[in-house]
């Protein structure tokens, strides 16, 4: 049977009620974004200076002093240098919320910048088009999933804006170009306060939705990768199918739902298994069995079966129960033929480590099972209800009634055949054999004797 734990409480508010090595992985993640960021940083300074290199000048590089190449110049330096840094290791958080002021300050010097390289007055630059870029770099800090960047950049921002705008207006004859004429302020280089508290209320606007969507899109990002750990964890404790079906639940998994299907069931088991655990130490023992489980339970899963449940030295796998297959019972034909050549690798392995030698059976039988959910509303377990259950687990006991070390019915065996099956040797048919708590004799097959 396979048990279905209690899903882990994710923190709402970060990574509080989170293991380390979750929020080691939500990190890494934002790691990552600081990567990327870096690369989005050096893709616009790379557009910022080809867009100066093309465009027209207004001075002679002799006469005037030119602070946008400059400008640019740092700016790639330390784009640079933030790439290295990100690369190479986690970026310290002071140095994150220093890069966001030097990227808001750059852009700010850029901007007030221009009405030096044409000449105009400082109300010019107010009108520039590259304040755009502003919400391109608050957008950038949203990459991160941490409010508080964005909220940083936003802010920064805003100030900026408020200081470039200051500054236009108590610059020689600023405050002469003040207007309240919106025509004369979009056709000259007159400043309309309202205008630029416009941009600001923008900024921050921007700024305050994108740090709400970040909050909720953070709590996502933590349920996730919570919830993409705890999907991994179950793979170790569960086949893959049924922790696919456990966490690809749409509705909550309850007890008493199940599916019918037509499955193959493969029981595995050592021989003399008790006996031997009274002749050896603990770690011995249990050496012995991580080694047996070790060989066997890759060879279910690559044949398309899924481990239903240990049962000590015992191993039951189905074949087409957690997940509908049409090759189920041939999928189960081939898998045994493996396990048996598996056994005896094995021994070889054990007799040249000088230990004994442990004989492995295994049974295979098909036929219609129930595949659901048993239990109750806090311990639930996936199991597999049917005939073919029980005929699997007799069989594997009537191998020693037969002297063979691994068995299947004669029904299980044509079916496989008809679905690709073609066995490795010759199959040998023994008819109508009784086999203890079955009732009517049934025609078996040897799989290996």
């Amino acid at each position: 049977m396979t048990a279905i734990p209690r899903q882990r409480s994710v923190s709402r508010t970060g990574y509080e009620k989170l293991p380390e090595r979750i929020t080691n992985s939500i990190q890494a993640q934002q790691d990552a974004s600081e990567i990327l960021i870096g690369w989005v940083q050096l893709a616009v300074v790379v557009l910022f200076g080809t867009l100066y290199l093309v465009s027209p000048k207004t001075f002679s590089n002799e006469s005037q002093f030119a602070p946008v190449p400059w400008v640019l110049g740092f700016y790639l330096v330390f784009t640079l240098t933030r790439l290295f840094v990100s690369r190479r290791g986690r970026i310290p958080d002071w140095f994150l919320h220093l890069s966001v002021i030097i990227d808001m300050g750059l852009l700010f010097v850029l901007i007030w910048s221009f009405h030096i390289q044409y000449m105009q007055p400082p109300t010019f630059y107010l009108k520039a088009p590259t304040l755009l870029y502003v919400f391109i770099f608050i957008a950038l800090r949203a990459m991160r999933f941490e409010a508080r960047f964005v909220i940083l950049a936003g802010v920064v921002a805003a100030l900026g804006w408020s200081v470039l705008a200051i500054y236009a207006m108590v610059a020689s004859g600023g405050m002469d170009m003040v207007t309240r004429d919106y025509v004369y302020y979009m056709t000259s280089n007159s400043i309309l306060i309202g205008a630029e508290i416009d941009k600001i209320v923008s900024i921050l606007t921007v700024t305050a939705i994108l740090a709400v969507a970040i909050k909720r899109a953070r709590q996502t990002l933590i349920r996730s990768v919570a919830e993409g750990a705890a999907a991994q964890d179950l793979s170790r404790f569960f086949s893959p199918e049924v922790a696919e079906q456990i966490t690809a639940a749409e509705h909550e998994i309850r007890a008493g739902q199940g599916e019918a299907r037509e499955a193959a069931i493969l029981m595995c088991d050592i021989r003399g298994f008790t006996t031997f655990a009274t002749t050896v130490s603990p770690d011995e023992l249990m050496s012995s069995l991580a080694g047996y489980q070790a060989y066997m339970v890759p060879i279910v899963r690559r044949h398309g079966g899924t481990i239903d449940k240990f049962m000590g030295d015992g191993i039951m796998a189905t074949f087409g129960a957690s997940a509908a297959s049409e090759t189920y019972a041939a999928d189960a034909m081939r898998a045994i033929e493996d396990i048996m050549a598996a056994a005896t690798a094995w021994n070889s392995e054990r007799a040249a480590a000088g230990k004994p030698a442990l004989a492995v059976g295994a049974a295979v039988a098909s036929g219609p099972i129930i595949f659901g959910a048993v239990g109750e509303e806090n311990r639930l377990e996936y199991t597999v209800i049917g005939d073919a259950v029980n005929l699997a687990s007799k069989l594997e006991k009537h191998n020693k009634t037969e002297g063979v070390r691994a068995l299947t019915t004669s029904t299980a065996f044509e079916l496989a055949q008809a679905q690709g099956y073609r066995p490795a040797g010759d199959a040998e048919k023994r008819t109508a054999r009784v086999i203890e708590g079955i009732e009517e004799p049934l025609d078996i097959i040897v799989m290996a004797a």
